[in-house]
């Protein structure tokens, strides 16, 4: 849905200016997966090494996002729809102002990805999808922030791989298993993104 008697302004900047002046095109790595799965801390680290080699990048965690932007969103399913559609404009817009935007949101369903990556597509703009593969019993085994304990004792209803369904993605740039060491992941990452770029 788009807003009535609305017009887009170009403006004298161009992909290419940006591109320029920072030394690199943008792009967007997408980090999909379970809660738990290790989302935000390989994203975490992937950001830091993007800017230890003069690369400009900027993290938007799916929590961080929802003390703010998404702050107003509960956890249905048109929720998190919304929720990812948000997320996705964001990223779009940062990576066509030359950052690479690293995104870490577990977006469940696979027709939001999808969304995500037409409307980079449609911008001609890189997009990477990275799937954490841990699976629930390996995201409940490491609950860093307690939520699986407290969902299967009833403590929140429509979790995420528990009484909430999470779609695996079916042909993700980048599969990270969980036993794959954040150092290691870095170096898959950055490969993947260095493909994107070269269209290979």
């Amino acid at each position: 849905m788009t807003s009535d008697n609305i017009t887009w302004h170009a403006g004298k900047v161009t992909r290419q200016d940006r591109a320029e002046l920072l030394g690199a095109p943008g792009a967007t790595l997408w980090f999909t997966g379970l809660s738990g799965s290790g989302k935000s801390t390989l994203a975490t680290a992937v950001e830091r090494e993007l800017i230890r080699q003069g690369r400009a990048a900027y993290r938007l965690d799916g929590d961080n996002l929802r003390t703010g932007l998404n702050g107003d969103l509960g956890f249905s399913r048109e929720a998190r729809e919304e929720n990812c559609r948000r997320v996705a404009e964001v990223a779009c817009l940062f990576a066509d102002a030359g950052l690479v935007s690293v995104v870490a949101i577990i977006s469940p369903y696979a027709e939001s990805r999808r969304m995500a990556r037409r409307l980079h597509e449609d911008a001609g703009l890189p997009f990477v999808e990275v799937y954490m593969a841990a699976s629930a019993a390996d995201c409940a085994e490491r609950d860093p922030k307690g939520l699986y304990a407290k969902a299967n004792t009833g403590g929140i209803e429509g979790f995420t791989g528990i009484d909430d369904p999470y779609e695996v993605p079916e042909s993700p740039e980048l599969k990270i298993e969980p036993d794959v060491s954040v150092e290691a992941g870095i170096k898959l990452v950055l490969a993947a993104l260095d493909r994107s770029a070269t269209g290979h």
